[in-house]
């Protein structure tokens, strides 16, 4: 039966707490191949706005605090900062001047209203809607859609199939973040951000993963299938519990279950299947927190886009 392939390749992790491309940046980032909802700011100190002198002395600048130089953040010879907020994934530069003379864009913890300011994107922190971008042009976080059989692993010793292929069209040397087993499919998260990784991967971060789950069900799955996951199985290394179950799919013949959860036991979903007596047949993950699968091909790679990545930086912390 035809599993949601739109929705993406599922697979548990071993402790994984692992959008749309960015586009290509300066530097050659990528493969060498070739009305945004108001959201209510993150808990961090409200940002206080600061506005800019042209160069005729017209519109003086607003103090941020007592003490502050006015232009405290403009750079002369750097980026305008619509054209950062562009490159970044926010529509076209006027969609980004919108955003700026809305107030939601923030350079260095202070609002900035008006347009012109520029800035050094590699040293300055911007905040769209209370959440960082990520603009370092070094750094490159990347989505693949796994394909079965793939080793989660820079190199595999028995020779089997591994992630080298999928890494090597990149100028960045990129390291997985977590793990898909062999017979997995899905998101799998590629980045050379070492703290982006560790908090993706850290238990306390508790990242929720989505999962596509197909086993053979003649008749359809029990009635009590995704309760039990939902309140919870008893595994051999302690209790594991969904926190959100559903069917998608049914024929007679094979079900279609996804599940989310926060957990990243080794192989917990294919185990938390086996508890209730069904040995899954396909599996793949969709979503890791904000970033979605989508319709990404198997064995097909795509930048984070600004939007994605400030939205996982700050469900991280970061």
């Amino acid at each position: 039966m035809a599993g949601p392939r739109g929705q993406g390749a599922g697979g548990d992790g071993r402790k994984d707490a692992s959008g749309e491309g960015r586009g290509r940046r300066g530097g050659h980032r990528g493969a060498r191949t070739g009305t945004s909802r108001q959201r209510r700011r993150s808990a961090f100190t409200p940002p206080r706005t600061v506005t800019l002198r042209d160069d005729e002395g017209r519109k003086g600048t607003t103090p941020a605090a007592a003490g502050s130089e006015p232009g405290d953040h403009h750079q002369e010879g750097g980026e305008r900062l619509q054209k950062v907020l562009a490159r970044a994934g926010f529509g076209s530069r006027r969609a980004c001047e919108a955003l700026i003379a809305q107030g939601r864009v923030s350079v260095d913890g202070e609002i900035v209203t008006e347009q012109g300011l520029r800035i050094d994107a590699a040293t300055q922190a911007v905040h769209v809607d209370g959440r960082r971008l990520q603009l370092d042009e070094k750094k490159l976080t990347v989505v693949l859609n796994k394909p079965r059989h793939v080793v989660s692993a820079m190199h595999d010793p028995e020779g089997r199939r591994d992630l080298t292929e999928f890494t090597e069209r990149y100028d960045q040397r990129l390291y997985h973040v977590g793990r898909l087993d062999y017979e997995t499919e899905g998101l799998l998260l590629l980045t050379n951000d070492g703290e982006l990784a560790h908090r993706l991967t850290h238990p306390s971060f508790a990242v929720e993963k989505t999962y596509v789950c197909r086993f053979d069900a003649p008749g359809g799955p029990p009635r009590g299938l995704v309760k039990a996951l939902r309140d919870g199985v008893e595994l051999e290394d302690g209790p594991a519990r969904a926190d959100r179950a559903r069917v998608l799919a049914q024929d007679g013949r094979e079900a279609v279950v996804e599940v989310s959860l926060h957990e990243g036991r080794n192989r917990i979903v294919r185990r938390m299947f086996a508890s209730q007596g069904f040995e899954l047949t396909g599996l793949m993950r969709t979503r890791i927190g904000p970033v979605l699968l989508g319709d990404l091909a198997p064995g097909a790679t795509r930048e984070l886009t600004g939007r994605e990545l400030g939205t996982l930086m700050a469900e991280l912390g970061l």
